[in-house]
């Protein structure tokens, strides 16, 4: 717009801006503060801002030419980019930064071809230009992500779903490198987990059958390769600890409706028989949650108890953004009693009314993490949080650490012989959950038999 503009950024920040400027392809002058300001003393971020931030920020105010976008090429989609055997290839691709730290398959064009058989789509279709480095997000670069994660051909209408969801812009994909280091999963519904052989059951999150763990790998890299997320030497992805990825997750639809609830699928909009993909951030997982008894409220108080008591912490994220979808997976003999006398929404109403926090200790957590500013009265007066939430100015009243019982997601799953759920918390606004439904090629059985 000709006007001049400059952006404040944190030092340990930098890299990442510097991804972000050659996806936008817009030139950025930057004022840097040095260091982390949540642990710098008053005196010492007065002296920081007025020392070294606010000359930068001048320079970039009074017309300083901003740093350029690294315009680099890169290789047209299709192109060859190597030539050598597996352990070459291996150490090329390593050396570009293309792996995840493991060995990959390497995508030659037979094996890309493979995968692009199992869709009508062109290769050529662009979803989006994807953050944070602006590529596009092809069909073609999902089948070459999909070769190198492992998969098998045949998954590609579940892999173009995952990219489809991770595109839409509610999604927001550009917040995967954010500091929590939060990680995408992915719920595969309906006929298409059992045609794929993907685990429901014990050991339903262990890396190991093929399905659940490569479509999982093909998650993190593609936010790697083609959203440009990566860690040093490489930049992007600015999880200050991180976790590794998750394999994908798949329901035990046959015990969900045994116990007459309705599937997690069908409770995202798919008609029993379609087949869909949703995918949610994960920031924090719960211990495991054993409970006991033949009453429903017994275990449902225990997961009020347990959830309650590891995602407290987190719930001021949510306040702030006025979303968060903690996940339940139920273990399915737990499932079943508990569906004996309360439907989903039931637990979900318990769950809401159980699970509280004070005013004061969500203030302090939010104030902790990196919001002195935090207001639960500013927050209901600008509408994001229920007029509930400010009804009171006692610092010890308790708060409902989920905003909504709907947004309580719950989802049947695990070892049938264990008495074991689990709890699986979002990142607020960013990954909220996504579905897509999953598009099959006309002749996907014939050509669902020849693969096997």
């Amino acid at each position: 717009m000709g006007l001049p503009t400059v952006s404040i950024i944190g030092s340990g920040f930098l890299k990442q801006a510097e991804v972000i400027v050659k996806g936008l392809g817009v030139p950025l002058a930057m004022g840097v503060y040095p260091g982390a300001p949540m642990v710098d003393s008053e005196t010492e971020l007065k002296r920081k801002v007025e020392e070294e931030l606010a000359p930068g920020l001048l320079r970039g105010l009074t017309g300083e030419a901003p740093r350029a976008a690294d315009a680099a090429a890169e290789p047209e989609p299709g192109a060859v980019v190597f030539r050598g055997s597996f352990d070459e290839v291996q150490e090329h691709f390593h050396r570009q930064l293309w792996t995840d730290g493991l060995p990959v398959v390497p995508p030659t064009r037979e094996r890309v071809e493979a995968f692009l058989s199992f869709t009508g789509r062109a290769p050529d279709e662009v979803l989006r230009a994807i953050p944070q480095e602006g590529r596009e997000a092809s069909i073609l670069s999902i089948a070459v992500t999909g070769v190198m994660a492992g998969c098998r051909p045949e998954y590609m209408p579940v892999l173009i779903a995952i990219i489809e969801a991770m595109c839409d812009p509610d999604y927001r994909v550009e917040d995967s490198g954010s500091t929590p280091g939060w990680e995408p999963v992915v719920i595969v519904s309906g006929p298409i987990a059992r045609e794929l052989d993907l685990n429901s059951g014990q050991g339903m999150m262990r890396v190991g059958r093929q399905a659940n763990t490569s479509i999982g790998r093909f998650v993190r890299m593609y936010l790697r390769n083609i959203c440009g997320f990566r860690i040093p030497p490489g930049a992007g992805d600015k999880g200050s600890m991180g976790q590794s990825f998750l394999v994908a997750m798949a329901e035990d639809e046959d015990a969900a409706r045994e116990i007459g609830w309705p599937t997690y699928g069908e409770e995202r909009g798919f008609p029993a028989g379609e087949s869909a993909v949703t995918v949610r951030s994960v920031v924090a997982i719960t211990s495991p949650i054993y409970s006991g008894g033949d009453r429903a409220e017994t275990h449902v108080a225990q997961w009020a108890d347990v959830i309650g008591g590891s995602f407290t912490y987190w719930a001021h994220t949510g306040f702030k953004t006025g979303l968060w979808s903690p996940l339940v997976v139920a273990g399915p003999s737990i499932a079943r009693v508990i569906a004996s006398e309360w439907s989903k929404d039931q637990v979900r109403r318990y769950l809401f009314d159980r699970m509280t926090v004070s005013a004061a200790r969500t203030t302090h957590h939010a104030r902790m993490t990196s919001t002195p500013t935090f207001s639960l009265e500013r927050l209901v007066t600008e509408g994001i949080l229920p007029a509930r939430y400010a009804q009171s100015a006692d610092p010890e009243r308790l708060l409902n650490i989920v905003i909504d019982p709907a947004m309580v997601e719950i989802l049947v799953a695990g070892d049938p012989g264990r008495n074991q759920s689990r709890a699986y918390m979002s990142n607020h606004v960013q990954g909220p959950p996504t579905s897509r439904r999953i598009e099959l090629p006309r002749d996907w059985e014939a050509r669902l038999r020849r693969s096997k």
